[in-house]
């Protein structure tokens, strides 16, 4: 019988099985950030285990509140800060050079296909793009990925999506996850990795496939995951080219991270989008979807693109093409968070940000913040958010604000329009 992706990464990396259904797995990366971090790092120093196991395979970023908004998110980044110069952390990013972890880790070549990546937050599931398993671990597990360089996990099974057809024009990989939730729901996938194969997957960037991978957690997911090819061969290239001769050896190498053809998944869904619309979320459960047609005329007050979901550079170049030229409606407040220094600097450079400037939007420096209502656009009670994030759970962006989850070409257009409506990319 063949093996999944997902059996072939934790037979590779296996360590121990102290108990049935347990696999002890060694970690090819541990990657941390001001918010989660903190608790396992004070916890070690108590016990006298402020020491790490690899301080080349430990990246940690300031990333969720950043610059600090308050005295107790600046302690918070203090100990992270202080946790990084002590272990001679050799890849921290401090305010100035830091960006939003799940974009700026795969930018900088920490991810590569076959790894093994936990973080002390629930969507880091996105590096599953690469075909490596990445999952998100509660405090005592970051602990001891951080002092040991291993974490246990129960038997991965799998779930596989077959995604058949060709996206309309306007289509994106967002509105292709919030389906795919919508049909499975919340809980479709605990417990589970959940592949994601098919002609519309082979089509998608590397950046589509981060998106999708991304949002696997909201279906229960402890992972998503994309088999390598020649796309993500491309995006890593700057960093493994001294690893290969060239790129189609490099390809053959990771090309056994693939699950075989006669693999056993819990379940496998075969879908053809070449009809999806575009879509949003409506209540304040990412698996509650309905098509941006069946939502015109909503009203919103803020209009949020950025995130570790939808803050890439092909995320805003989508958004400013539906901006150009157009200002936000009455009413209406934008704002856009590139998601790294790197993406800002692309944006500037295209005349990006001068397009969402013109149009009325702030622009802010790359931060989690808006996301989970911590900071850089908290919404008002009674409020209503279009925006590009990953959870529209209540409360999510501040206390009785409404979330709607939707893509860069539907949220842009929304700004324009100031009631939720489909682009004109869409056709």
């Amino acid at each position: 019988m063949g093996k999944t992706i997902a059996q072939k990464i934790f037979a590779e990396h296996l360590v121990d099985t102290p108990f049935s259904n347990t696999y002890v797995l060694k970690l090819d990366r541990v990657f941390c950030h001001e918010i989660t971090t903190p608790i396992a790092i004070n916890d070690l120093v108590e016990r006298n285990m402020d020491r790490v196991y690899d301080n080349t395979k430990i990246k940690a970023v300031i990333d969720h509140v950043t610059p600090a908004k308050d005295s107790k998110t600046a302690t918070q980044g203090k100990i992270l800060r202080d946790w990084a110069r002590r272990n001679n952390i050799k890849d921290f990013f401090d305010i100035g050079s830091n960006g939003v972890c799940h974009a700026i880790f795969p930018e900088k070549g920490y991810v590569r296909p076959g790894y093994t990546v936990i973080m002390g937050d629930s969507h880091t599931c996105t590096h599953g793009a690469f075909g490596a398993f990445a999952a998100g671990v509660g405090t005592t597990d970051l602990e001891v990925g951080i002092l040991k360089g291993v974490c246990s996990f129960r038997e991965p099974k799998s779930i596989k999506f077959v995604l058949n057809g060709s996206l309309k024009e306007g289509v994106y990989a967002k509105d292709v996850i919030l389906h795919l939730i919508s049909k499975i729901g919340v809980n479709g996938a605990t417990n589970c990795v959940v592949e994601f194969t098919g002609p519309v997957v082979d089509n998608f960037g590397m950046e589509e496939r981060m998106t999708i991978c991304n949002m696997a957690v909201e279906a229960g997911a402890t992972s998503g995951i994309c088999y390598p090819d020649m796309k993500t061969v491309d995006y890593l290239w700057d960093f493994i080219k001294d690893e290969f001769g060239t790129k189609e050896a490099a390809l053959e190498a990771y090309s056994k991270w693939r699950s075989d053809d006669d693999a056993e998944y819990e379940k496998v869904y075969t879908l053809d989008l070449s009809d999806l619309q575009p879509v949003c979320t409506v209540g304040y459960k990412p698996d509650q979807v309905k098509n941006i047609s069946e939502m015109e005329g909503t009203k919103v007050n803020q209009i949020y693109i950025g995130s570790c979901t939808n803050g890439r550079i092909s995320d805003l170049r989508i958004a400013a093409q539906v901006l150009k030229g157009h200002h936000l409606a009455e009413g209406v407040r934008g704002i856009v968070s590139p998601a790294t220094p790197k993406i800002y600097q692309m944006a500037l450079e295209e005349g990006i940000i001068k397009i969402f400037m013109d149009a009325g939007f702030c622009v802010t420096n790359p931060t989690c913040g808006a996301c989970l209502g911590m900071s850089n656009g908290v919404m008002a009670e009674g409020e209503v958010c279009a925006s590009t994030t990953n959870r529209n759970f209540n409360g999510r962006m501040g206390k009785g604000g409404m979330v709607h989850l939707m893509s860069p070409a539907s949220a842009a257009a929304t700004a324009i329009k100031g009631t939720i409506c489909n682009s004109e990319l869409y056709k």
